[in-house]
């Protein structure tokens, strides 16, 4: 008697990327171990054994989530063009697309699971959020260097040009009425103009 072969488990990349596509699709609401395991063909028991918990994974999806999107922050900061172009993009990929933006949606979740989450899970939040602080006060060092923005203290104008996204940000992805991408897009570019670009 032959013994049957075991499906191989899909790789860890594709259980995040179906993840993530659940989320875009049906909503953070309606991912759970179980349907998510349908949607890859894993039980929700071995889905457990990688991930340990669903906050473990929903985690593990925001970074390679992350994952891609600073690739492609890394594109955008380092091609050529003024400063001033590449913050402009920086700011378009850093604001959700809308309301129910999965990638922001997810960021919601994590956030407000960030309460009780163990000191590695905070850690590697803080990476994230690291990760986007450093290549801004990067750029506007060489805004500053060139003369395009005003003589800021980078990292002090990141920090609150970050919260000012994370505010504005937080309106778009919850579908706050009144609020949509392009007013937000409009609201920075004000601040940017009145608080960073040089006096020409």
């Amino acid at each position: 008697m032959s013994t049957p072969r075991r499906t191989p488990a899909p790789p860890r990349e594709q259980v995040l990327a179906a993840a993530m596509e659940m989320i875009a699709e049906r909503g953070l609401e309606k991912l759970t171990m179980a349907a998510l395991g349908r949607e890859v063909g894993m039980s929700s028991g071995h889905l457990l054994y990688y991930f340990r918990t669903k906050d473990e994974l929903l985690l593990r999806t925001l970074e390679w989530s992350e994952g891609r999107l600073g690739a492609e922050r890394g594109r955008l900061l380092s091609r050529s063009g003024t400063a001033r172009e590449r913050l402009d993009a920086y700011v378009g990929l850093y604001v959700p697309d809308g309301h129910r933006d999965p990638h922001w949606t997810l960021w919601l979740e994590v956030w407000n699971r960030s309460q009780n989450a163990d000191d590695d899970a905070r850690a590697r939040q803080s990476a994230i959020e690291g990760a986007w602080h450093r290549d801004l006060v990067a750029l506007l060092a060489e805004g500053v260097s060139r003369g395009e923005f005003r003589a800021v203290d980078p990292d002090r104008f990141a920090a609150r040009l970050r919260a000012l996204l994370d505010g504005l940000s937080i309106h778009v992805a919850i579908g706050l009425r009144g609020t949509d991408r392009a007013q937000v897009l409009g609201h920075v570019r004000e601040f940017l103009q009145d608080s960073l670009l040089a006096d020409t």
